[in-house]
């Protein structure tokens, strides 16, 4: 099997600064894309930031400019270091993952438990 576990939430001012961290663990043959998913009190859970195998990004447009996503193969671990945090960043962060075990069994997809980012105004 396969986890993946969050680390980095908490509680930070506007404008401050956290970094998320998911790292994977378990029978990894391969990982490919890589996201980041949040979701607020009463909201669904919106994509906030996705990397590919090759490390292409991409980033919902209410985050782009202040959040980076990036990976680390070796690690099986992907990162969002977020800055110029708003209040309205506050949620639980998902982090997701498109894992092959083995070379004959398909992609499944894998979630974390998610971690508590609260911003203050």
């Amino acid at each position: 099997q396969v986890q993946l576990v969050e680390s980095g939430g908490g509680l930070v001012q506007a404008g401050g600064s956290l970094r998320l961290s998911c790292a994977a663990s378990g029978s990894i043959f391969r990982i490919a894309t890589m996201r980041w998913y949040r979701q607020a009190p009463g909201k669904q859970r919106e994509l906030v930031a996705t990397i590919t195998g090759g490390g292409s990004t991409n980033y919902a447009d209410s985050v782009k400019g202040r959040f980076t996503i990036s990976r680390d193969n070796a690690k099986n671990t992907v990162y969002l270091q977020m800055n110029s945090l708003k209040p309205e960043d506050t949620a639980v962060y998902f982090c997701n993952a498109g894992v092959k075990i083995t070379t004959l069994l398909p992609e499944n997809d894998y979630w974390g438990q998610g971690t508590q980012v609260t911003v203050s105004s």
